[in-house]
């Protein structure tokens, strides 16, 4: 049988009850195909904690990041004495965990020095990447316990990005040659490398981040180079849900999707899903399957090519967040895009991506997402920033901006189902639409509305599922 490849969320590698699954899952695997490849997240809430010491460093409080730095560490050390390990195995862990700390504290240090005409979007990357480096280890060292030959490898030794710090794209070539060179030894040797998921390094060696969920490109990327027969990700829920239980508790798990359906719920708000790890996998045919962790008997969610769309051509309905900016006139949207899409990556890290656009006679709208990747405070920070430098551009003066919510049927041939919009538009009425458009892969049909009808929103378009 082919390399498996399996990916761990942040959520499933936090406590001792999920390390023993995660552990039963690869013995299981590992005895019945042999090769696989694991890519970890960092434990849950850590990647947040660290970009607050990184703040806390740019403000040069260094009580502030060593205080987070003391708790991320507590935290961790407290996990591996729950595991059981050996006397020796574990001396050796904490080690190591105690030498990333170190090093954390020493670029805290560092960015706290710098000045503010010196750029250090390597050093913060640097810093994002740790939670990943720490789970990996304890994951590596807890398999070795239970007999299998894991080994701790961090992907700036294998992803070779560009330089968008924060938002990196591999470079498929350089990285095919690093995993040629560093990860294919390890598989013929029986050894289960443990790949820090979310972070690569440039071609000169400077650490990066591939977005805010990057450890699911993580293991696209990898998958697509060994051409693995399979990718499973693991997480807290059973698989991609008809909607966010968070929102609709009613929500349901899909059987199978195919790709381009997984894509239009990855961008339309599925926080599962990193959006950039979908198209890896379809260039290459290479099957996706979404699993629990917690439920280890449940099939999933079966992402391929040949998915059933027969039965109900509405398969999900996602929720994402948005800027909207409206006009009392007509005539060229560039200006105004640009301009949007600059302060976006000033502000974000992000460039612009138009959701819907729509003109009349006497009035302009336009529409923005703002991916989660961006992290949950990102649209109120544009809309404040953007309100700002509106009321500061004479040019631009009568934009008019206000948070929007893109609520998204998602489904297969929408194209040729008109009775499809008919009824979600039924199923809206009351609920005032600011902006309806199909998506050109013609999985997807949005709209955007007032974020606080967008719970309603949902609730009256999964009735139709």
């Amino acid at each position: 049988m082919g390399t498996l490849t399996m990916k761990f969320g942040g959520s499933v590698v936090g406590t001792p009850a999920a390390l023993k699954q995660l552990v039963q899952i690869v013995q299981q695997e590992h005895q019945a195909r042999g090769k696989l490849v694991l890519i970890v997240s960092a434990l849950d809430g850590i990647t947040d904690q660290l970009h607050d010491a990184i703040q806390q460093a740019l403000l040069d409080n260094r009580r502030g990041y060593r205080r987070i730095a003391a708790n991320l560490r507590t935290r961790h050390l407290a996990l591996i004495n729950q595991l059981s390990l050996g006397d020796i195995e574990q001396r050796s862990l904490e080690a190591d965990i105690d030498q990333l700390f170190f090093d954390l504290l020493a670029l805290c240090q560092k960015l706290a020095e710098t000045t503010g005409d010196v750029p250090m979007n390597d050093t913060m990357d640097a810093i994002l990447g740790f939670g990943e480096r720490l789970s990996a280890r304890i994951i590596a060292a807890f398999l070795r316990q239970h007999g299998l030959r894991g080994v701790a490898l961090d992907a700036t030794h294998l992803i070779v990005t560009d330089d968008v710090y924060g938002n990196a794209t591999p470079d498929m070539e350089l990285t095919r040659k690093r995993v040629e060179e560093n990860l294919l030894p390890l598989l013929e040797r029986g050894i289960i490398p443990v790949v820090t998921g979310f972070i690569g390094a440039t071609k000169g060696g400077k650490p990066t981040t591939l977005g805010r969920g990057g450890s699911d490109y993580t293991a696209s990327v990898i998958s697509a180079i060994i051409q693995a027969e399979e990718v499973w990700m693991w997480s807290d829920v059973e698989g991609m849900m008809t909607c966010d239980p968070n929102i609709f508790r009613q929500a349901k798990v899909i059987p199978e999707l195919n790709y381009e359906e997984l894509a239009e719920m990855a961008y339309f708000g599925a926080k599962i899903i990193h959006t950039k790890m979908i198209w890896p996998l379809r260039e290459h045919n290479i099957p996706l399957r979404v699993r629990g962790v917690f439920t280890t008997e449940a099939r999933g969610t079966l992402v391929h090519a040949n998915a059933n769309t027969d039965h109900n051509p509405i398969k999900a309905v996602t929720a994402i967040q948005g800027i909207g900016l409206f006009s009392e006139r007509s005539g060229t949207l560039v200006e105004i895009t640009q301009l949007v899409d600059t302060l976006l990556f000033d502000v974000l890290g992000t460039r612009a991506e138009v959701t819907i656009s729509a003109q009349s006679a006497s009035r302009s709208f336009i529409c923005f997402v703002i991916p989660t990747s961006a992290g949950p405070e990102a649209v109120r920070t544009m809309h404040a920033e953007l309100s700002q430098k509106l009321n500061n551009t004479a040019s631009q003066s009568h934009w008019e901006t206000q948070p929007v919510s893109i609520v998204t049927v998602v489904g297969s041939k929408l194209d040729t189902q008109a009775g499809i919009t008919a009824k979600v538009l039924q199923a809206l009425d009351g609920i005032r639409i600011l902006a309806l458009a199909q998506g050109p892969s013609y999985c997807s049909l949005s709209v955007v509305i007032n974020p606080k009808m967008m719970r309603q929103a949902i609730e009256k378009i999964h009735a139709l599922l």
